[in-house]
């Protein structure tokens, strides 16, 4: 089982293809990786970025599938709508099953992404793909309504325009779960801890590596959460700690 990560490189390794990569290892999977940025941050600080051009973004996606047969890729930091369309235009060509992980601001401060990108997932990106994972920041701005309660999470995720995941981290740790009409919730415990850098990075890659095990969406997200839980808990450097599965 091959699946790719197409994402920014966050170089503490907290974030982004690096702990992507983690992930879908201890899940037991093969992980590919595509760079769109480099950035210069750690788990407390964000510096700067620096976009890679998309004709080469292009020309990685292209120099993995010249090899291997992928069908589950997931999506972080895309940066520009230019780079949104082309991985649109990428799904479409090699037929994928794409999970997007909103990427808009870093855990560690600063913005991520051009301006207007929720508008753009909305159109190019997520009408194709089979699940995105926003956390309640990057929800809001994709159903383009403030999220203050449980409700209003229920609201948000059926004008989000694919099924999708809420993350509850903020959300006194009620996570909003759509898919195919149908509305459920999973509420975990909230630890206290301060190694939280990447979580969204490591649900997403999570849920993708059990998708490509075979696990229906429930399934997968399902036990993405369990595995996350687990990894924040035994957290460290600022960051989770991927937890080897046992299957």
């Amino acid at each position: 089982m091959i699946v790719m990560s197409i994402a920014g490189v966050d170089p503490s390794g907290g974030a982004g293809v690096l702990t992507d990569i983690k992930t879908f290892q201890a899940i037991g999977v093969y992980g590919t990786g595509v760079v769109t940025a480099l950035t210069a941050q750690n788990p407390y600080k964000f510096f700067s970025t620096l976009p890679i051009d998309e004709n080469y973004i292009c020309e990685q996606i292209d120099s993995v599938f010249d090899s291997y047969e992928i069908e589950f890729i997931k999506t972080g930091m895309l940066y520009s709508p230019e780079i949104i369309k082309l991985v649109a235009k990428k799904i479409d060509e090699y037929n994928l099953k794409a999970v997007v992980d909103p990427v808009m601001v870093a855990t560690s401060g600063g913005d991520l992404t051009k301006k207007d990108i929720a508008r753009v997932l909305n159109k190019y990106l997520l009408p194709k793909s089979i699940l995105t994972t926003p956390n309640i920041s990057e929800a809001e701005k994709l159903a383009n309504m403030p999220i203050n309660t449980k409700e209003d999470a229920i609201k948000a995720s059926e004008k989000i325009v694919c099924n999708n995941i809420i993350t509850g981290g903020h959300l006194d740790g009620i996570n909003t779960i759509y898919i195919n009409g149908e509305i459920s919730t999973i509420k975990q415990e909230l630890i206290e801890t301060d190694n939280l850098h990447g979580t969204g990075c490591n649900l997403s890659a999570a849920i993708t590596a059990y998708l490509a095990k075979n696990n229906d969406l429930h399934t997968a997200i399902s036990k993405s959460l369990d595995y996350i839980y687990e990894s924040i808990k035994n957290g460290n450097y600022g960051t989770l700690i991927q937890q080897n599965v046992k299957e």
